[in-house]
């Protein structure tokens, strides 16, 4: 909130004792005023005092940074944190996250040219979560629903809160893959659809008989919303330290193979089990 009120402090603002105390005072008196805090100017800037001596020899510009090891030859890694449809402008809203976490937050976030990124992989699940409150076409309230939370483990890295789960939506991930102009995907938790008799799929959405190629942004428009799928047999077989795409079942490399058709992306690495060794390469 204080970065889009302008009055937000930078690490650039550690350098300059005097600049630092006169923005610390001038927040703490905005907020105090609007948030009803008790705020303490002096602590808070001896705090951000005692820290910035960690981060002073941290500090230097990154854009330049990136820029000389780009024209180097360097290979860089830029790895997005939370998800595609938790991006402030591209999510959900308002059931996002406050910054852009798509691909467009490397050059937003970095500085780092648009012209220079290649190779960008997403990764998606072999079904579909979420955290929280927000519109989820594909969400499964049932006993497959619950079977998949427990399954997969799926609570919250930091809040531990339950997810959310529900079948594999292709119209969500393939509009992720357009808008980040993704190469390939990597597919993982395979494994625990393991058990499951038939598999389903969200191939297209209706609203009014209107097709849809996004998740509606208003709440009533979501609960009109038709989803279509398409289904397809599931497998018993224990998938883990299978190594190869061949030797996965067969009705397992069909729904891979379904999933690269419905996302108009290939899956070039598919996750079998929960340690790093359990990955197949395609």
């Amino acid at each position: 909130t204080d970065k889009a009120a302008r009055i937000g402090i930078r690490c650039e603002d550690l350098l300059d004792k005097e600049l630092l105390k006169e923005k610390v005072e001038h927040n703490c008196a905005f907020h105090g005023k609007n948030l009803g805090l008790n705020l303490n100017p002096q602590e808070e800037f001896d705090n951000l005092l005692s820290e910035s001596k960690k981060i002073k020899p941290l500090l230097q510009d990154t854009r330049l940074f990136l820029h000389k090891a780009a024209k180097t030859g360097k290979k860089i890694l830029f790895e997005g944190a939370q998800a595609h449809y938790l991006d402030i402008d591209h999510g959900t809203y308002p059931f996002v996250t406050s910054s852009n976490v798509s691909v467009g937050g490397i050059c937003t976030g970095l500085g780092f040219p648009p012209k220079k990124i290649s190779g960008i992989i997403g990764i998606a699940k072999s079904y579909t979560t979420r955290v929280g409150s927000g519109p989820f076409p594909s969400e499964l309230k049932n006993k497959i629903g619950e079977t998949l939370q427990a399954q997969g483990k799926e609570f919250g890295a930091t809040t531990g809160r339950p997810r959310r789960c529900g079948w594999f939506d292709a119209v969500m991930v393939r509009n992720a893959v357009e808008l980040n102009g993704i190469d390939c995907l990597n597919l993982t938790k395979l494994d625990i659809l393991s058990g499951i008799n038939e598999i389903k799929i969200a191939t297209r959405y209706t609203l009014n008989k209107t097709e849809l190629f996004s998740v509606p942004a208003t709440r009533k428009a979501n609960q009109k919303l038709q989803v279509e799928y398409e289904s397809f047999p599931g497998w018993h077989e224990d998938l883990s330290h299978i190594e190869k795409f061949e030797n996965l079942p067969k009705n397992a490399q069909n729904y891979v193979l379904a999933i690269e058709k419905l996302t108009e992306c290939p899956v070039r690495v598919i996750g079998v089990g929960a340690e790093r060794r359990d990955l197949i390469f395609r």
